[in-house]
């Protein structure tokens, strides 16, 4: 714990302190080569913690929906309304129908549900039509 308290309190202060941070907006400019490459790992780690507030944050990071709330990102989208009327008697002994819109043969499912359950922790699947026999 000793090595903790020391770090809070010591190393990390007089890390920071040491950084070359100009004082003005045109010292940004008079910083050398040196002085910029000491300002590389800070500013990934603020920019590192920045991404994972993002995404523990903002819902929609999270989700396979885009921010407006949409799940259908191409598929007919001058359509008012995407509806696909398919005859059973069509149907072999059974078929799986798209439900998380990422299937590049709608509206039957291709697979596309499982890249998208891995991003997203979603646990969406196709509907599955089988006659019975």
């Amino acid at each position: 714990m000793q090595g903790v308290s020391s770090l809070v309190k010591t190393t990390i202060p007089d890390y920071l302190s040491n950084l070359p941070i100009p004082d003005s907006f045109t010292g940004w400019f008079k910083l050398s080569f040196k002085d910029w490459l000491a300002l590389v790992p800070p500013t990934a780690v603020v920019a590192g913690l920045g991404y994972v507030s993002y995404l523990a944050f903002c819902p929609a990071a999270r989700k396979g929906c885009s921010g407006s709330g949409r799940c259908n990102q191409s598929i007919r989208k001058s359509e008012a309304k995407v509806v696909d009327m398919i005859d059973i008697e069509n149907i072999a002994e059974k078929a799986a129908f798209c439900r998380c819109w990422k299937t590049k043969n709608w509206p039957y499912c291709d697979g596309s549900h499982g890249e998208h359950n891995k991003q997203t922790g979603d646990n969406v699947g196709p509907v599955v039509l089988q006659r019975k026999k």
